[in-house]
């Protein structure tokens, strides 16, 4: 059976979570905190926590068809009795009856434990607030999107995140041209000249990330970063308690062709940066070797917002440490094409002015 973990307070007995904005363990009903040193205990005590034994005999009739439970998981609410049922990947929850937030502890047994944490630094609050700011200045936004627009659900999940270090030697060969203007007689001449450019050195490259959950696309994730990993702390699943989480379904192995094109496309982008005076430049092959390369497992917060609109679902994800916020919104279509006819009339306008300045000349 598994162990499931509500943090309870001392004082009154109340379910508490994790509190962003003290950073420490508060009961939302007498309001009494707690840190979280002083709660590890908890964790100890778990591995010495014997589960009952309270075996009935089924009497239900009706059967599940084969494959209908696959990858559904149940536990018991230590606080209501009720039932909790998530997929085989969900390790922070809530209870549907009561509320109380609950860790399934096994989701961290052995080398599933993370190595780190990023605490959640903003609240549910800033989420919403941050949502709102984002559709400012979209001109191209329809108006009735924001009118009738509405967040159906804002939730704090921790991400499964793989964090890969590493030491890089590399080389890259850039294709380059410089290009030369002349006016002779009634001909203006370009000569072009190719250049082939080398550049290398040697990297390092800490922590970079690889998301290690199927249910987060990896563009999502990677529009709201950068996260700051010196805020990160050992992990303790005291941290999780009034959120959400998952383990990871993507394992450390499936994320490393991940992880080698964003290290080679940084080496790549570090040493182009150091070719100037070139009209335009290209790569023409690149090479990376690694040396000390490690893999980490940590937890990232995110903030996911769900919003309807048309019959239609947009998600949204806010950093949970620093508030950049990515998701797409739908466009106005009648808004797009008067400003494409106004752009094109614009043009127009310019090409006639400048024809008939030529033909002054």
């Amino acid at each position: 059976m598994a162990v499931l973990q509500e943090y309870k307070c001392p004082c009154c007995g109340g379910a508490i979570g994790f509190n962003s904005a003290s950073q420490n363990m508060k009961c939302p009903f007498c309001d009494t905190e707690f840190e979280l040193e002083s709660l590890r205990a908890y964790d100890d005590a778990l591995h010495t926590d014997q589960p009952d034994q309270m075996i009935w005999e089924s009497v239900a009739e009706n059967e599940w068809e084969s494959g209908e439970t696959d990858g559904l998981r149940s536990y018991v609410c230590r606080s209501c009795g009720g039932e909790i049922v998530s997929d085989a990947t969900t390790a922070a929850t809530a209870c549907p009856y009561c509320g109380n937030p609950v860790v399934i502890m096994e989701q961290f047994a052995g080398m599933l434990k993370p190595d780190l944490v990023i605490p959640f630094k903003l609240e549910k609050k800033a989420a919403k607030e941050s949502l709102l700011a984002h559709y400012k200045g979209k001109k191209l936004l329809p108006r009735s999107f924001k009118d009738e627009n509405h967040i159906d659900e804002v939730k704090g999940v921790y991400v499964p995140v793989w964090l890969f270090d590493t030491d890089t030697d590399a080389s890259v060969r850039f294709r380059a041209t410089k290009l030369r203007h002349w006016t002779s007689g009634s001909y203006d001449y370009t000569e072009t000249s190719y250049y082939a450019v080398l550049r290398s050195g040697s990297i390092g490259f800490e922590a970079v990330p690889v998301d290690g959950s199927e249910k987060m696309p990896d563009e999502i994730m990677e529009s709201i970063e950068p996260y700051d990993l010196s805020q990160a702390v050992d992990f303790q699943t005291a941290y999780l308690a009034g959120y959400f989480a998952d383990k990871y379904d993507v394992d450390a192995e499936q994320s490393i062709p991940r992880a080698n094109e964003r290290v080679k496309a940084s080496a790549e982008q570090a040493l182009a940066s150091t070719v100037h005076g070139y009209a335009t430049m290209s790569v023409e092959s690149a090479h990376v070797q690694f040396e000390n390369g490690k893999v980490r497992y940590a937890l990232y917060p995110v903030w996911l917002l769900n919003t309807t609109w048309n019959g239609n679902q947009y998600k949204f994800a806010m950093n949970g440490q620093t508030g950049k916020l990515a998701g797409d919104l739908p466009v106005d279509k009648g808004l797009a094409r008067k400003y494409f006819i106004a752009a094109a009339a614009v043009a127009t306008v310019a090409a006639t002015a400048v024809q008939a300045l030529l033909w002054l000349l």
